[in-house]
């Protein structure tokens, strides 16, 4: 009786996705010429949990036409960030049986920068990634170049943003397939960010593992050794490559569809919370985030509910029913 009980649940969860993604999941990731007003904005995607691309959002900021590389040099070069290192561009991201964080050093901008133009080597692939509010926090002389946050958004949301990152890394930096609690601006100033996405709606499809943590530590040879972090709890993560994916392992991921998109300068992403994503990049890419904490509301207390069914059921790792 149980064990019929509990096919019954999988069975409702495998049939969870594509129901959802008829009623409510766009094929691709809309355009809008425009911003929207703060009501359409909180009506036409927040509310229903959906993905734009909006242009002409970002042409009076300075950064735009501003940041380019020797203009970074410039203002900034000598500036120290905290730039993530890994050996093979995959920062927090599932390594054999451990979940890996970078290693962090602490470079100029322009060193950096040296890298991405190849006129200096460094060991392993450097991402500029740090999502602490590192524009304001690092590099204070480029606020002027862009607006602190976004009206519209801010008014929407009836918030303001709890970070404003920025992003400058090489091609080959990848980020694993993950989701956030943040309703997510992105705005490329220069080259393309390349999203895989899934909706919320797709958790019966991504699987999940808990992993012993670790960070990267980089020798003065230039090697890295991964270095458990004895005090941490393990960390639950997708241990799933969407480009590549292990169909036998997780057999269920083969009925999910992600979405695709490319957004070029010049363009806003937004970016709903609770939607899975995977990240890349064309070499060099600049770009500005803006997170807004998402409303704990009863949307996210139906995906806790989804997330928690995922988790006792198992699914993602069974053969479809």
């Amino acid at each position: 009786m149980a064990e019929a009980a509990l096919d019954a649940v999988r069975k409702h969860l495998s049939e969870f996705p594509n129901a959802a993604r008829e009623l409510s999941v766009p094929f691709t990731v809309p355009y809008l010429e425009g911003p929207p007003t703060p009501l359409q904005f909180y009506r036409d995607w927040v509310c229903p949990n959906r993905p734009c691309i909006i242009r002409n959002a970002l042409q009076h900021w300075p950064a735009l036409k501003k940041w380019t590389f020797s203009y970074l040099r410039a203002t900034v070069g000598s500036t120290e960030v905290s730039v993530a290192v890994t050996p093979d561009g995959y920062a927090d991201a599932v390594c054999g049986d451990r979940f890996v964080m970078p290693a962090e050093r602490r470079l100029p901008l322009g060193a950096v920068i040296d890298v991405l133009e190849g006129k200096a080597c460094h060991p392993g692939v450097l991402y500029v990634q740090k999502q602490c509010s590192n524009l304001s926090c690092e590099l204070p002389q480029l606020l002027l170049d862009v607006e602190s946050h976004v009206p519209w958004a801010s008014e929407a949301l009836g918030k303001m943003p709890d970070a404003v990152n920025f992003w400058l890394g090489e091609e080959a930096a990848v980020t694993s397939l993950h989701k956030d609690h943040y309703e997510n601006l992105y705005c490329v100033m220069s080259g393309e960010k390349h999203f895989l996405l899934h909706p919320p709606s797709d958790r019966p499809f991504i699987p999940y593992e808990l992993y012993t943590p670790a960070t990267y530590h980089m020798s003065a040879d230039g090697s890295f050794k991964m270095v458990d972090e004895e005090a941490m709890e393990k960390i639950p993560w997708i241990p799933l490559d969407p480009l590549a994916p292990d169909l036998v392992r997780f057999p269920f991921y083969k009925q999910a569809q992600p979405l695709h998109c490319t957004v070029k300068a010049g363009e806003m992403f937004y970016l709903p919370a609770l939607w899975f994503h995977h990240v890349r990049q064309s070499h060099g890419c600049i770009a500005v985030n803006f997170w807004y904490d998402m409303e704990y509301d009863l949307k996210y207390s139906y995906y806790q509910l989804l997330d928690s069914l995922c988790k006792t059921t198992d699914l993602a790792r069974m053969d479809p029913l």
